[in-house]
Formats: structure tokens, sequence, C-alpha cells
């Protein structure tokens, strides 16, 4: 991620303007169709799985479901089908958090307003980055294409957010050019929900994630689940700017900081912006847990909400880094020689205690998938972005000499995923993100992870994260994980040492010392 300077709101610090009251959209209680009675067994606390729910309980909120109620969608015209027919469905609220809206999509923005003119009571929040969404400034940007959508519906309804990261402040952020500050935080938490429902994935809204661009999504039918990633939207909505239309600007906005919330702007007081903000989000990130009343009508499937809210937090109590690393741990056990893992991240290269706990797992038949060259979206990309791909290479190869160190070359698979070249006639992209885990020599995953983070050091330091993580006995759950998973090694390959160093695999000096710049400077690939 590289990226915008922000100086229409560093100048809008100096004269904070007051704006009437936001009203929250509150959190309604909805009534979820019960799922059908399932063969499946509750998941015990005393068995295989019991021994990460354990672990799990203790650091995340669980809520308890059936598998039935979560649906795995595959690609992203299925993501973008659903998503439109959620909204339009939709009958008191919609929210949506991500990275960014891309600038033309019209018809995205198309269906947000007929669900609106068709329903009086409904109310839409989006959260975007205030980095990335006015990158192109005064240009069509992503605040310019979404600003409109409060003078038709009035701010009463329609609440268009930013997040500005607190990490960069001051002279930092008056010198450092435009894309190359996102490399200091970003909002990068993918939530998009309407009423009781809710899609978690890792990819944002924009006409590539729709088309061409593969990663994961899944859809949760669950009043306290969407409610609760509600709350951590909410919240960190009302730490964010607020975009107003403004028609005599050649933006089209402004960026402003309304009295109305939660805490004073990180571009005037980061340190008491933060103080604010921990003691915020403490009370959201580990909510009470909600259980079935008995062992008679218990679920066989338990979600545990998980985020990495780290530059809002001091002292840092996220939940995600914490809960793969128990999953992992627990998977070094000797008991688990014949379990495996499937690891995928589209930039692969996963923050170094993960790393070293995927090669540590007893486990066996493990496999990494990763991006090749030509599905990474920086290949062939002009300036030091276009080295990014040659970096991820090298970073592969660094993983796969490590893992043959440690004696672990024959029970991990690295694999790369390709369809067709990126910027050409029907390339692809690989955006995907998560971890399977199939217990007991199983085919079938019993553990998935999904959500926005990349797992890697920028994603537990530096942006803002949320997921889930799924424990399932639901053997119609089961099967549709691991066609998730193997449906993504449609199109990968298997590669090895003697392939990542072949003539046309080498990294360049100039790959090595731009990957040096970059965390010099406290980016991260």
């Amino acid at each position: 991620m590289i990226v915008r300077t922000f100086t229409r709101c560093a100048a809008t610090q100096k004269r904070q303007i007051c704006r009437p009251t936001i009203r929250s959209v509150k959190a309604r209680s909805y009534s979820t169709s019960q799922a059908p009675v399932s063969k499946s067994n509750p998941v015990p606390d005393t068995s295989m799985l019991g021994a990460f729910t354990n672990e799990l309980d203790k650091i995340s909120p669980r809520f308890e479901v059936e598998g039935s109620q979560i649906e795995v969608l595959r690609s992203p015209s299925e993501f973008y089908k659903t998503l439109k027919s959620k909204i339009l469905k939709a009958e008191k609220k919609i929210f949506l958090s991500t990275l960014y809206i891309g600038k033309t999509e019209h018809e995205l923005i198309s269906t947000l307003q007929q669900a609106l003119r068709a329903k009086p009571n409904l109310k839409l929040s989006i959260l975007t980055d205030a980095l990335r969404g006015t990158r192109e400034a005064p240009d069509p940007s992503c605040a310019s294409l979404l600003a409109p959508l409060v003078s038709e519906f009035g701010s009463e309804r329609v609440e268009i957010r930013m997040y500005h990261t607190p990490n960069l402040t001051g002279l930092r952020k008056k010198h450092i050019p435009k894309r190359i500050n996102e490399g200091w935080g970003l909002q990068h938490m993918k939530l998009y929900g309407a009423d009781d429902e809710i899609i978690i994935s890792g990819a944002n809204l924009s006409n590539d994630y729709f088309t061409n661009r593969q990663d994961r999504y899944h859809l949760f039918s669950s009043t306290e689940i969407t409610d609760y990633f509600f709350r951590i939207h909410n919240a960190v909505s009302k730490l964010s700017f607020l975009v107003t239309p403004n028609s005599k600007l050649p933006a089209g906005f402004t960026l402003e900081w309304p009295s109305s919330n939660s805490a004073i702007s990180p571009l005037t007081n980061p340190s008491e912006y933060i103080s604010t903000s921990t003691a915020i989000l403490n009370q959201l990130i580990k909510l009470p847990t909600t259980k079935a009343v008995s062992n008679i009508t218990r679920p066989n499937t338990i979600i545990y909400p998980v985020s990495q809210l780290t530059p809002l937090l001091k002292p840092d109590s996220s939940t995600e880094l914490p809960a793969i690393t128990s999953i992992l741990r627990r998977l070094a056990s000797p008991e688990f020689n014949t379990s495996s893992w499937t690891f995928t991240a589209g930039y692969f290269n996963p923050d170094p205690s993960l790393t070293s706990l995927l090669i540590s797992t007893a486990s066996t038949s493990n496999t990494v998938i990763t991006a090749s060259p030509e599905a990474n979206g920086f290949y062939g990309s002009k300036g030091v972005s276009g080295l990014l791909p040659s970096a991820y290479t090298l970073l592969s190869r660094r993983f796969l000499e490590s893992a043959s160190n440690h004696g672990r070359g024959n029970n991990i698979a690295l694999k790369e995923w390709k369809r067709g070249v990126v910027n050409e006639p029907e390339g692809w992209t690989y955006h995907a993100k998560g971890l399977w885990v199939s217990l007991n020599g199983e085919k079938e995953p019993s553990i998935s992870v999904v959500g926005s983070s990349n797992y890697t050091k920028r994603s537990y330091s530096l942006d803002l994260e949320v997921g889930t993580v799924i424990v399932t006995s639901d053997e119609g759950l089961k099967r549709r994980l691991r066609e998730e998973k193997d449906g993504l090694q449609d199109y990968a390959v298997k590669v090895g040492m003697d392939d990542l160093v072949k003539t046309e695999r080498r990294v360049s000096i100039k790959v090595r010392i731009a990957m040096w710049i970059v965390s010099l400077v406290g980016g991260a690939l």
C-alpha cells in the first residue's frame, strides 16, 4: 500500500468546525429465520476442537450459531450480486466499512440511492480511509463520489466517515508525498452489513473486486454477530472525520471534525486521541459471550470475532494476532500431527511471529497459497511499486528456505495463484487471505479464519483490521470451507526453490534496496 497528502484536513484543525450532531444509528434486534436441525454434533469443549475453543474463549467473545447461517461466496461477481441484493432488501440500516469505494462505482451508488429512496426509514453509514479516500482530490475521488448521498438524503439518514491514522501528523504529514503517506496506517476493515446480516471479507468496493480480483467473502445471517461488528464500525466512525458536501470547492466536499465526535482530532493531539479511543474500544472488543441456553439446543458452530486495532489501543488489546497465535501454537502439539493447514495471503509477507509458528506446527500436508508475480496487483506498475512482485518472490524464497532449515520442507508446499496476466485480457489478480485447519486426518476444515488482514507486520501495527475465527462441527459448513479452499487452488501451481532461483525469478539489487527503504521510513509491505 503506497499513498496521499491530507493538507486540507490539517488546515481544518486550526479551526474545529462544529456541525449538528449526527444521530447514531442504533443496532436493532432482528429475528433470524431458524436454521434446519443439523445432523452434526454440537461443538463439545472436551473434543479435539475444544482444545482450540478453550484458548479462544480467553481471547474473544464467542457467538454460537448453526453452520447453515454461514454462506461461503466464491467469486467477485457473486460477492457483488449478493452485496447489491442485501442493500436493496435492507429495511433499517446499511453499514459499509472499507478501505475505499472506487471513484467510478456509480452502479453501487445507484443501488444505495434506490434503497434509500424506496424506504424512508433506512439509514446508511459508510466508513473509509481518509488518505486513500481523498488521494485524487480535487479530482474525482471516493469522497466526491459519496458526498452527494448526504446532499440528497440528509445527514440524519446518511453519514460518510473517513478515518485518519494518528501515526501521520506534524512534519511527517506535511512533507510525505501522496500515496507514500498511506504507509503509516489505513482503515482496512471490510464490513458489509444490512439489517441482521453481514459479509466479512478482504475485498474493497471497486470494479476489480467485483469482476477479476479474487478474494474471500463469508455471509453471516446473525443479528448478534452483525450488531457486534456494527458497534465496532460505529465506534471507529465517531473517531473519524465527517465528509460534508461543498459545491463551492473544486473537490466537492470538506472533511470536518464534529464537536459531537468521541475524541479530539488525531491531528490536533494524537496522544489524547489514542487514550480516548482505547477506553472506548476496550469496552467493545471483548463483550460478554453469547451462548446457547442448554446443551440440548447447543448449535454446532462457534464464531469468534477478532480485530486488530493497534493504532487506536494503548496498551494494545487487539484480539486477531493472539487468536491466530493460539491456533498455531496448539497445532504444534504432537497430538495434532495428523492435522493439516492451508494459509493464504495475496501479499505473502507474514508477520515474523506467524512465519515461525506456521513452520513449527506438528501438522503435515500443509499448503501456502500466494499470488504469482503476474497475479500481483502491482505487476507492471511504474516506479517503486513495480518492484513489489519481485520483492514478494524474495520473501517466498526466504520462507521456503526457513522451512527447509527447520526440517519442514517436505511438509509445507508453496503454491502460486495465476489466472491470466494482470492488466491483460482475462487477467485476474489475487487478494485472498485466510487460514483453514483440518483435524484428525480429515480433508474438510473444522477451523477457518476470514477477514481483512494480510497477516503482515503492517496489519499488526499500522492498519485497522477485523475478521472472524470459525470453529465448526457442521458437516455442511465444513464441506463448503473445503470447496472454498480447494477452489482457490484450481489456479495455483506448486513452486519450489528450483523455480524461485531461475534467472527470470532472480531478485535484483534494486528490489532489495527498495525493501530496505520501505522498512527504514516506517512503511511495511
